[in-house]
């Protein structure tokens, strides 16, 4: 597989460990002021974070899923927020990098570029020579202030009187961003809404979303690169799965520092750290964490085995790529709160780190592409041996 060597990869891991404390310092500030810290996002592209998935041509690092998992984790113990948005980010990158190698010239000149973006066709496409004129209003773009191109939905008419959704990569100053972003989680991402007034895009940076579901890619020189290979389901699974373990093992660090010293009130133990319900509550919370790497980690290993093999994803595999992120979401999201409901009334106030961890976590899990519910209802249909009953598997 065409990535970062070992000593660079043990390198790269070294650099993620060490942001921890810059992101931790500056998560309230993020959170308070709805957007990451200038200094969160500088650190992380000195560390090398936004090139992970980007062409090795370009000077990125074509990093393979296991290591997406390993940063991820780092990431995710420091600050929920900026592992949400770098997940985006690395996720738009891998999705530019399958359309056209001229489109890929103009965006991954800066390849410490960040794209922010989002999949809902929530715009319409209008034919004109040369290319489309979208216009429309994106939800939830995370990431925006901090991003140079902006990856965006919407729908184009067809010759035959039908219609299309399609992809297109634009700039985001050919955008309007809103100050929009006022929610219970998450709140440091930044993710607000973008507007597009009849913006022009060239014929070759837009392409149909039912091609690239179908992994009928644009490039031809990622065409043969492992790292690009699979559907789409299946990368952006594993992009998206560290962070969650890493906010577990945060919320882990934050109650275990938070334990000493501590007594339970109105009961007669003095110190929760010898009472038997911590005993248990700590358990629960660390092997449920445990399980939610193993999935993690399991959906990793799939994409980057299949992507080194050049095999064909089967319908059951697919699906588990999409339950694998609903069952991390589920066994994070039981760890934290477990964990944050013996924390004590005192947790609440927005200067102890637990109970932004609990917001974070239930905002991710809240995700439509992660909802638990939602992917263990498609991967039952599918074990069951029906047809999934939504086109992003």
């Amino acid at each position: 597989m065409k990535t970062i060597q070992e000593p660079d990869r043990a390198g790269l891991l070294r650099r993620a460990a060490e942001l921890v404390p810059v992101l931790r310092g500056n998560a309230l500030w993020s959170e308070r002021n709805r957007r990451l810290a200038d200094e969160s996002v500088e650190a992380m592209t000195e560390a090398g974070i936004f090139r992970m998935r980007v062409p090795a041509r370009y000077g990125g690092y074509e990093c393979d899923a296991a290591t997406l998992v390993d940063v991820g984790i780092e990431l995710g113990r420091g600050d929920g927020s900026a592992a949400f948005n770098v997940a985006a980010w690395w996720i738009m990158s891998w999705n530019v990098a399958h359309f056209p190698d001229e489109v890929q010239d103009e965006v991954f000149a800066n390849p410490d570029v960040r794209i922010c973006g989002t999949l809902a066709p929530t715009g319409m496409a209008t034919p004109k020579d040369g290319g489309v004129v979208i216009s429309g209003k994106w939800a939830f773009n995370s990431g925006a202030s901090h991003s140079q191109w902006k990856l965006l939905s919407a729908i184009l008419p067809t010759a035959d009187g039908g219609a299309e959704p399609i992809m297109a990569v634009v700039p985001i100053g050919d955008l309007t961003l809103l100050d929009d972003w006022d929610v219970s989680g998450l709140r440091g991402t930044g993710s607000v809404s973008a507007v597009a007034e009849d913006v022009f895009v060239p014929a070759e940076r837009y392409l149909p979303i039912a091609a690239m579901m179908q992994e009928q890619y644009a490039s031809k020189l990622n065409a043969d690169n492992p790292i690009y290979r699979g559907p789409m389901a299946g990368p952006i699974s594993a992009a998206t799965v560290g962070k969650l373990v890493g906010l577990s093992r945060a919320a882990q660090e934050a109650f275990l520092d938070w334990l000493p010293g501590r007594a339970i009130t109105n009961t007669n133990y003095t110190s929760q750290l010898e009472a038997p319900i911590t005993h248990l509550q700590v358990a629960e919370a660390a092997l449920k964490t445990d399980e939610a790497e193993y999935h993690a980690r399991r959906i990793a290993e799939m994409v980057d085995r299949k992507g080194i093999a050049g095999e064909p994803w089967t319908m059951r595999e697919r699906a588990y790529a999409r339950v694998s992120v609903g069952r991390v979401c589920q066994l994070a999201h039981e760890a934290v709160t477990t964990l944050a409901m013996a924390s004590g009334g005192s947790s609440i106030h927005s200067s102890v780190p637990i109970q932004r961890i609990q917001r974070d976590v239930q905002a991710i899990t809240l995700h439509a592409l992660n909802l638990p519910a939602n992917n263990l209802e498609l991967y039952g249909r599918v074990l069951c041996g029906l047809e999934p009953n939504t086109f992003f598997v």
